[in-house]
C-alpha cells in the first residue's frame, strides 16, 4: 500500500480529531517495575526474554495484589543489552502513600520473593537512582502500537537528557492514540501528546511538584471521573496546578449518569463541586493501530462547577 492511501496512524488521527486526554489515565495504584532488555512481544511480560514460567506466576501474584506489571529498559542500547544483573521497583501511587521501592535481581525465578503486598519502603542502596526523585517511564511498546515505538522512543532520548538515570523506555501503559505517552512515578501522573521540546517543561513542573494541565490525562490512583473533575476545576480556577491540589473529598453518580465529584480547593474553606458527563465525540473508529474492532472516542464534559459547605 502506498504512503498516500495509508490509513494515519492512530495517534495522528486523534490529534485530527482533538480527542480530550483529560479523565483517561488507566486505573493503577500500585506498580511493579521489571527492567527486562528488549525486544518485547505484544505481551511484554510473557513474550519477552523473561522465564515464561516465572511470567505466569508473577501475573498471578500481581493481579491478586492489585499491581501492574510493566518491563522497563533504559533508553538506546543499553536496553537492548544481553540480560545481567536487573532492578526491580515497587510503587505505591496512592495519594498518601507515595513511594518506590527499588531491588536487584539476577535470575528471572528471584522475582517470585518480590513482596507485592503491605507497605512500600524504600531502599535507597538498591536503586539506579535517588528513590525520592520522581521515575519517569515513556512508553515505547513498538509490538503493541506503532505510534508508541515512534513518538515514545523519541520523547524517552529527550528525558534522559533531562532527567539522566530517572528515565525508562516501558511496555504498554495504555491510550496509545495519545502517544507519546508518559507516566511520572511514584505519584501515577499519566501525560499524553508528550514531544521532545514539551519534555523540558514536563520535567520542571516534576521538580517543583507541579502537573502539565496541557498534557495531564489524569492521575492512575483516582478514578476517571475524578481526574477529569480536577482537569476541568483547574481550567475554570486557574492556577491550581500542585500535583496534590484540588485533593478529592468524595464522588457519586448521579441519576442521569453524570458524576459529581468534591474537591478540596487550594485555598479556603469552600468545597469545590464539579460535575461531568462522559459521551461520545465521533463516530466509532479503530482508536489504536492495532485495534481490530471500531469504538468511539469518548470525553467528560464539564456539566457544573459550583462552590459551597462539605456535604
Amino acid at each position: 500500500m502506498s504512503t498516500a492511501h495509508r490509513a494515519p496512524r492512530c495517534a495522528d488521527a486523534a490529534e485530527e480529531r482533538g480527542d480530550p486526554r483529560a479523565g483517561s489515565a488507566s486505573p493503577v495504584s500500585r506498580w511493579l517495575l521489571l527492567e527486562q532488555p528488549g525486544p518485547w512481544g505484544r505481551d511484554a511480560l510473557t513474550s519477552s526474554r523473561l522465564d515464561t514460567q516465572v511470567a505466569g506466576a508473577l501475573s498471578r501474584r500481581a493481579a491478586a495484589a492489585g499491581a501492574r506489571v510493566l518491563l522497563v529498559r533504559r533508553h538506546g542500547r543499553a536496553g537492548h543489552a544481553p540480560q545481567g544483573r536487573r532492578h526491580w521497583a515497587l510503587v505505591d501511587s496512592r495519594p498518601g502513600h507515595e513511594a518506590v521501592r527499588w531491588g536487584r535481581f539476577d535470575r528471572d525465578d528471584e522475582l517470585l520473593a518480590v513482596p507485592l503486598d503491605g507497605p512500600v519502603s524504600p531502599a535507597p542502596h538498591h536503586g539506579p537512582a535517588d528513590p525520592s526523585r520522581p521515575v519517569y517511564l515513556a512508553c515505547a511498546h513498538a509490538r503493541h502500537d506503532t505510534c508508541c515505538a515512534v513518538r515514545g522512543r523519541e520523547v524517552a532520548a529527550a528525558l534522559d537528557e533531562l532527567a539522566p538515570g530517572r528515565v525508562w523506555e516501558c511496555s504498554h501503559v495504555g491510550g496509545c492514540r495519545f502517544a507519546a505517552n508518559v507516566v511520572v512515578l511514584p505519584h501515577g501522573l499519566y501525560y499524553g501528546g508528550v514531544t521532545p521540546e514539551s519534555a523540558a517543561d514536563l520535567v520542571e513542573a516534576t521538580d517543583r511538584g507541579q502537573v502539565v494541565p496541557a498534557l495531564l490525562r489524569g492521575r492512575s490512583s483516582l478514578p476517571v471521573a475524578v481526574q477529569a473533575a480536577q482537569h476541568h476545576a483547574r481550567q475554570v480556577l486557574g492556577g491550581a496546578t500542585g500535583v496534590d491540589a484540588l485533593r478529592p473529598l468524595g464522588s457519586r453518580t448521579l441519576d442521569d449518569g453524570s458524576v459529581a465529584v468534591e474537591l478540596a480547593p487550594p485555598h479556603g474553606e469552600e468545597v469545590v463541586r464539579v460535575t461531568v458527563a462522559r459521551h461520545a465525540t465521533a463516530a466509532p473508529t479503530r482508536l489504536t493501530c492495532a485495534a481490530t474492532r471500531e469504538a468511539a472516542p469518548t470525553a467528560w464534559s464539564l456539566v457544573s462547577l459550583e462552590h459551597g459547605s462539605p456535604r
